[in-house]
Protein backbone atom coordinates (compact mmCIF):
# COMPACT_ATOMS: atom_id res chain seq x y z
CA UNK A 1 0.00 0.00 0.00
CA UNK A 2 1.50 3.22 -1.04
CA UNK A 3 0.85 6.46 0.73
CA UNK A 4 -0.06 9.36 -1.37
CA UNK A 5 1.13 12.79 -0.45
CA UNK A 6 -0.52 15.96 -1.47
CA UNK A 7 1.45 19.08 -2.01
CA UNK A 8 -0.04 22.44 -1.36
CA UNK A 9 0.06 24.76 -4.29
CA UNK A 10 2.61 27.50 -3.89
CA UNK A 11 1.17 30.94 -3.41
CA UNK A 12 1.16 32.88 -6.54
CA UNK A 13 3.83 35.54 -6.53
CA UNK A 14 2.51 38.96 -7.22
CA UNK A 15 4.51 41.78 -8.60
CA UNK A 16 5.52 44.58 -6.27
CA UNK A 17 2.83 47.13 -5.77
CA UNK A 18 3.69 50.47 -7.30
CA UNK A 19 4.45 53.24 -4.84
CA UNK A 20 1.55 55.69 -4.71
CA UNK A 21 2.32 59.04 -6.27
CA UNK A 22 1.28 60.81 -3.09
CA UNK A 23 4.01 58.97 -1.15
CA UNK A 24 6.58 59.80 -3.82
CA UNK A 25 5.51 63.43 -3.73
CA UNK A 26 5.88 63.46 0.05
CA UNK A 27 9.41 62.04 -0.21
CA UNK A 28 10.36 64.62 -2.82
CA UNK A 29 9.00 67.43 -0.66
CA UNK A 30 10.91 66.10 2.35
CA UNK A 31 14.25 66.05 0.55
CA UNK A 32 13.54 69.36 -1.16
CA UNK A 33 12.75 71.00 2.16
CA UNK A 34 15.91 69.56 3.73
CA UNK A 35 17.94 70.86 0.80
CA UNK A 36 16.45 74.37 1.12
CA UNK A 37 17.20 74.46 4.86
CA UNK A 38 20.74 73.19 4.23
CA UNK A 39 21.45 75.82 1.57
CA UNK A 40 19.82 78.56 3.64
CA UNK A 41 21.97 77.71 6.65
CA UNK A 42 25.31 77.00 4.97
CA UNK A 43 25.29 79.49 2.09
CA UNK A 44 26.45 82.46 4.24
CA UNK A 45 29.20 80.34 5.78
CA UNK A 46 30.29 79.12 2.33
CA UNK A 47 30.45 82.67 0.97
CA UNK A 48 32.38 83.80 4.03
CA UNK A 49 34.95 81.02 3.50
CA UNK A 50 35.22 81.83 -0.22
CA UNK A 51 35.86 85.51 0.53
CA UNK A 52 38.39 84.59 3.21
CA UNK A 53 40.40 82.59 0.66
CA UNK A 54 40.30 85.34 -1.96
CA UNK A 55 42.97 87.97 -2.57
CA UNK A 56 41.99 91.27 -0.85
CA UNK A 57 42.09 93.05 -4.21
CA UNK A 58 39.28 90.76 -5.41
CA UNK A 59 37.14 90.86 -2.26
CA UNK A 60 34.00 91.93 -4.13
CA UNK A 61 34.37 89.41 -6.96
CA UNK A 62 31.00 87.66 -7.50
CA UNK A 63 32.44 84.35 -8.70
CA UNK A 64 30.65 81.65 -6.64
CA UNK A 65 33.82 79.56 -6.14
CA UNK A 66 37.26 80.48 -4.78
CA UNK A 67 39.40 82.54 -7.15
CA UNK A 68 42.79 84.20 -6.63
CA UNK A 69 43.26 81.91 -3.63
CA UNK A 70 45.57 83.14 -0.88
CA UNK A 71 46.07 82.59 2.86
CA UNK A 72 47.17 86.15 3.45
CA UNK A 73 43.83 87.05 5.01
CA UNK A 74 44.29 84.45 7.75
CA UNK A 75 47.75 85.83 8.53
CA UNK A 76 46.29 89.35 8.64
CA UNK A 77 43.58 88.19 11.07
CA UNK A 78 46.28 87.23 13.62
CA UNK A 79 48.51 90.21 12.84
CA UNK A 80 48.83 92.45 15.92
CA UNK A 81 50.68 95.29 14.20
CA UNK A 82 47.38 97.02 13.31
CA UNK A 83 46.05 96.96 16.87
CA UNK A 84 44.12 93.70 16.46
CA UNK A 85 44.66 90.85 18.93
CA UNK A 86 42.51 88.10 17.52
CA UNK A 87 44.41 85.31 19.30
CA UNK A 88 43.75 86.89 22.70
CA UNK A 89 40.11 87.36 21.76
CA UNK A 90 39.80 83.64 20.97
CA UNK A 91 41.14 82.79 24.42
CA UNK A 92 38.74 85.27 26.03
CA UNK A 93 35.76 83.73 24.22
CA UNK A 94 36.87 80.26 25.27
CA UNK A 95 37.17 81.35 28.92
CA UNK A 96 33.83 83.20 28.94
CA UNK A 97 31.97 80.44 27.09
CA UNK A 98 33.42 77.61 29.21
CA UNK A 99 32.75 79.25 32.57
CA UNK A 100 29.27 80.34 31.51
CA UNK A 101 28.43 76.84 30.30
CA UNK A 102 29.78 75.13 33.43
CA UNK A 103 27.91 77.40 35.85
CA UNK A 104 24.69 77.29 33.81
CA UNK A 105 24.80 73.48 33.78
CA UNK A 106 25.38 73.23 37.54
CA UNK A 107 22.49 75.57 38.30
CA UNK A 108 20.29 74.29 35.48
CA UNK A 109 20.61 70.60 36.36
CA UNK A 110 19.45 71.09 39.95
CA UNK A 111 16.71 73.54 38.98
CA UNK A 112 15.44 71.29 36.19
CA UNK A 113 15.47 68.22 38.44
CA UNK A 114 13.52 70.06 41.14
CA UNK A 115 10.92 71.30 38.67
CA UNK A 116 10.53 67.89 37.02
CA UNK A 117 10.73 65.49 39.97
CA UNK A 118 9.62 67.42 43.06
CA UNK A 119 6.25 68.84 44.05
CA UNK A 120 6.15 72.12 45.93
CA UNK A 121 4.00 75.22 46.17
CA UNK A 122 4.49 77.70 43.38
CA UNK A 123 6.17 75.14 41.14
CA UNK A 124 4.57 76.42 37.95
CA UNK A 125 5.14 80.03 38.97
CA UNK A 126 8.86 79.35 39.33
CA UNK A 127 8.96 77.61 35.96
CA UNK A 128 7.13 80.52 34.35
CA UNK A 129 9.50 83.07 35.88
CA UNK A 130 12.55 81.15 34.66
CA UNK A 131 11.22 80.93 31.11
CA UNK A 132 10.01 84.54 31.09
CA UNK A 133 13.56 85.69 31.88
CA UNK A 134 14.59 84.61 28.38
CA UNK A 135 12.02 86.97 26.83
CA UNK A 136 13.67 90.18 28.06
CA UNK A 137 15.37 92.02 25.20
CA UNK A 138 19.07 92.45 25.88
CA UNK A 139 19.03 96.12 24.91
CA UNK A 140 16.72 96.91 27.84
CA UNK A 141 19.30 95.54 30.30
CA UNK A 142 22.31 97.37 28.88
CA UNK A 143 21.97 100.60 30.88
CA UNK A 144 21.22 99.09 34.33
CA UNK A 145 23.94 96.47 33.94
CA UNK A 146 26.46 99.06 32.83
CA UNK A 147 25.63 101.24 35.86
CA UNK A 148 25.71 98.27 38.24
CA UNK A 149 29.06 96.94 37.04
CA UNK A 150 30.52 100.45 36.97
CA UNK A 151 29.63 100.86 40.66
CA UNK A 152 31.17 97.46 41.40
CA UNK A 153 34.31 98.20 39.38
CA UNK A 154 33.72 95.20 37.11
CA UNK A 155 33.78 96.95 33.73
CA UNK A 156 36.44 95.29 31.60
CA UNK A 157 36.52 92.10 33.68
CA UNK A 158 35.35 88.60 32.85
CA UNK A 159 32.58 88.52 35.46
CA UNK A 160 30.86 91.47 33.81
CA UNK A 161 30.19 89.25 30.78
CA UNK A 162 29.88 85.85 32.44
CA UNK A 163 27.11 86.75 34.90
CA UNK A 164 24.73 88.27 32.28
CA UNK A 165 25.45 85.36 29.93
CA UNK A 166 24.41 82.90 32.64
CA UNK A 167 21.07 84.67 33.02
CA UNK A 168 20.49 84.38 29.26
CA UNK A 169 21.61 80.75 28.95
CA UNK A 170 20.02 79.40 32.13
CA UNK A 171 16.35 79.45 30.96
CA UNK A 172 17.25 77.35 27.90
CA UNK A 173 19.24 74.97 30.10
CA UNK A 174 16.36 74.51 32.55
CA UNK A 175 13.79 74.09 29.77
CA UNK A 176 15.71 71.33 27.95
CA UNK A 177 16.77 69.41 31.06
CA UNK A 178 13.40 69.66 32.83
CA UNK A 179 11.58 68.12 29.86
CA UNK A 180 14.12 65.29 29.84
CA UNK A 181 14.08 64.61 33.59
CA UNK A 182 10.27 64.51 33.51
CA UNK A 183 10.35 61.54 31.11
CA UNK A 184 12.81 59.43 33.10
CA UNK A 185 11.09 56.49 34.88
CA UNK A 186 10.49 57.00 38.59
CA UNK A 187 11.09 53.28 39.21
CA UNK A 188 14.85 53.63 38.73
CA UNK A 189 15.14 56.24 41.46
CA UNK A 190 12.84 54.30 43.76
CA UNK A 191 14.90 51.13 43.23
CA UNK A 192 18.07 52.98 44.16
CA UNK A 193 16.39 54.33 47.32
CA UNK A 194 15.26 50.81 48.27
CA UNK A 195 18.85 49.59 47.87
CA UNK A 196 19.95 52.11 50.48
CA UNK A 197 20.96 55.11 48.40
CA UNK A 198 20.10 58.57 49.59
CA UNK A 199 18.11 60.92 47.39
CA UNK A 200 21.31 62.72 46.40
CA UNK A 201 23.09 59.44 45.63
CA UNK A 202 20.15 58.24 43.53
CA UNK A 203 20.27 61.48 41.59
CA UNK A 204 24.05 61.47 41.14
CA UNK A 205 24.57 57.77 40.42
CA UNK A 206 21.37 56.83 38.57
CA UNK A 207 19.47 59.78 37.15
CA UNK A 208 22.33 62.04 36.12
CA UNK A 209 24.11 59.41 33.97
CA UNK A 210 20.83 58.73 32.17
CA UNK A 211 20.53 62.44 31.43
CA UNK A 212 24.00 62.60 29.83
CA UNK A 213 22.68 63.09 26.24
CA UNK A 214 20.52 66.04 27.30
CA UNK A 215 23.32 67.53 29.41
CA UNK A 216 25.74 67.22 26.50
CA UNK A 217 23.27 68.84 24.12
CA UNK A 218 22.59 71.69 26.52
CA UNK A 219 26.31 72.27 27.03
CA UNK A 220 26.90 72.68 23.29
CA UNK A 221 23.96 75.05 22.82
CA UNK A 222 24.88 77.09 25.91
CA UNK A 223 28.51 77.42 24.79
CA UNK A 224 27.50 78.59 21.31
CA UNK A 225 25.05 81.13 22.76
CA UNK A 226 27.69 82.50 25.15
CA UNK A 227 30.33 82.81 22.42
CA UNK A 228 27.92 84.55 20.02
CA UNK A 229 26.85 87.29 22.47
CA UNK A 230 27.91 90.72 21.23
CA UNK A 231 25.94 93.68 22.60
CA UNK A 232 26.82 93.40 26.28
CA UNK A 233 30.36 92.27 25.50
CA UNK A 234 30.85 95.37 23.37
CA UNK A 235 29.94 97.68 26.25
CA UNK A 236 31.27 95.74 29.25
CA UNK A 237 34.61 94.44 27.95
CA UNK A 238 38.00 96.08 27.54
CA UNK A 239 40.87 95.47 25.16
CA UNK A 240 42.26 92.67 27.34
CA UNK A 241 38.95 90.84 27.89
CA UNK A 242 36.99 91.41 24.66
CA UNK A 243 35.69 88.22 22.97
CA UNK A 244 35.91 87.41 19.28
CA UNK A 245 32.56 89.02 18.44
CA UNK A 246 33.85 92.40 19.60
CA UNK A 247 37.36 91.91 18.20
CA UNK A 248 36.04 91.09 14.71
CA UNK A 249 33.65 94.06 14.75
CA UNK A 250 36.48 96.53 15.36
CA UNK A 251 39.07 95.02 13.00
CA UNK A 252 41.24 97.70 11.36
CA UNK A 253 43.46 97.52 8.30
CA UNK A 254 46.24 99.56 6.71
CA UNK A 255 43.80 102.22 5.56
CA UNK A 256 41.60 103.52 8.40
CA UNK A 257 38.95 104.54 5.85
CA UNK A 258 38.61 101.06 4.33
CA UNK A 259 37.23 98.07 6.17
CA UNK A 260 39.45 94.92 5.90
CA UNK A 261 36.56 92.75 4.78
CA UNK A 262 38.77 89.85 3.70
CA UNK A 263 40.51 89.67 7.08
CA UNK A 264 37.15 89.93 8.85
CA UNK A 265 35.84 87.02 6.77
CA UNK A 266 38.94 85.01 7.61
CA UNK A 267 38.47 85.66 11.32
CA UNK A 268 34.80 84.71 11.08
CA UNK A 269 35.72 81.49 9.31
CA UNK A 270 38.25 80.60 12.01
CA UNK A 271 35.59 81.08 14.69
CA UNK A 272 32.81 79.29 12.82
CA UNK A 273 34.63 76.16 11.61
CA UNK A 274 35.16 74.62 15.09
CA UNK A 275 31.49 75.18 15.98
CA UNK A 276 30.30 73.63 12.70
CA UNK A 277 32.63 70.65 13.10
CA UNK A 278 31.53 70.17 16.72
CA UNK A 279 27.86 70.13 15.76
CA UNK A 280 28.46 67.72 12.85
CA UNK A 281 30.53 65.32 14.97
CA UNK A 282 28.08 65.27 17.87
CA UNK A 283 24.87 65.65 15.87
CA UNK A 284 23.48 62.31 17.05
CA UNK A 285 23.94 63.25 20.68
CA UNK A 286 22.38 66.64 20.04
CA UNK A 287 19.33 65.16 18.29
CA UNK A 288 18.89 62.44 20.95
CA UNK A 289 19.18 65.02 23.69
CA UNK A 290 16.62 67.36 22.12
CA UNK A 291 14.10 64.64 21.29
CA UNK A 292 14.54 62.29 24.26
CA UNK A 293 11.93 64.06 26.34
CA UNK A 294 9.56 64.75 23.49
CA UNK A 295 7.86 61.31 23.20
CA UNK A 296 6.02 59.56 25.98
CA UNK A 297 6.10 55.80 26.11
Amino acid sequence: MTATTTTKPRPRQTSAQPVPWTKRLGTVRLYLGALIVLVWGLAPFYWMAVTALRDPDYTFDNTPWPTHVTFENFRNAFDTSRGNDFGKALINSLVIGSITTALALVLGIFAAYALARLTFKGQYVVAGLILSASMFPVVVLVTPLFQLFTNLGWIGRYQAMIIPNISFVLPMTVYILASFFAELPWELEEAARIDGATKMQAFRLVMLPLAAPAVFTTAILAFIAAVNEYLLARLLSSGSTEPVTVAIARFSGNNPLVQPYAAIMAAGTIVTIPLVVMVLVFQRRIISGLTAGGVKS
